[in-house]
């Protein structure tokens, strides 16, 4: 009834994900979802998309740096990219067939939902696999961290052990 290889991909072809995000900053839910995802897929690509219409807090080469420290030695595994466009041209480029989400709450899945369909009417071959949070990570996002730098606090229990793009 279900095809056994439902992307059409040969048995030679390596299964890659990209994980598309701003990351302004990786936390340590980023991290965690990277990690589990490497039981997987055989490698993961940071996707890191530039909004030109967004200002960051962080730099692109910051962040990018920094997410290539927190993944040192996990290079063929873990690789970490900027992009501008659609996330499913970028997909296309990099070879990847799945898209790699993190989901903390429900109303996170309700808005990912509406783009993993989109997605998939705009590239058919493509797959969106959600992972879910750890509990210990699901109060943790990116505004509130930067919130919190922003201010002087202290954020470092809630970003990656490597990861320095101050």
């Amino acid at each position: 009834m279900y095809p056994t290889n439902p992307c059409n991909m040969s048995e030679d072809k390596i299964n890659i994900a990209v994980f598309p995000g701003s990351f302004d900053p990786f936390t340590i839910g980023h991290e965690s979802v990277v990690l589990r995802a490497l039981a997987m897929f055989d490698k993961v690509v940071v996707g890191i998309g530039i909004n030109t219409n967004k200002s960051s807090f962080f730099p692109i080469e910051k962040r990018i740096g920094g997410i290539k420290k927190v993944f040192a030695g996990m290079e063929g595994r873990v690789v970490v990219k900027s992009f501008q466009g659609l996330t499913v041209d970028f997909c296309k480029s990099e070879k990847a067939h799945f898209i790699l989400r993190g989901l903390r709450t429900a109303a996170d899945f309700e808005y990912e939902r509406a783009i993993a369909q989109t997605n998939k009417s705009m590239y058919p071959e493509i797959e969106t696999v959600f992972l879910l949070t750890v509990p210990d990570h699901t109060h943790i996002n990116s505004s509130i961290i930067r919130e919190i730098i922003r201010q002087g606090g202290d954020a470092s229990k809630f970003l990656p052990r490597n990861y320095l793009p101050l």
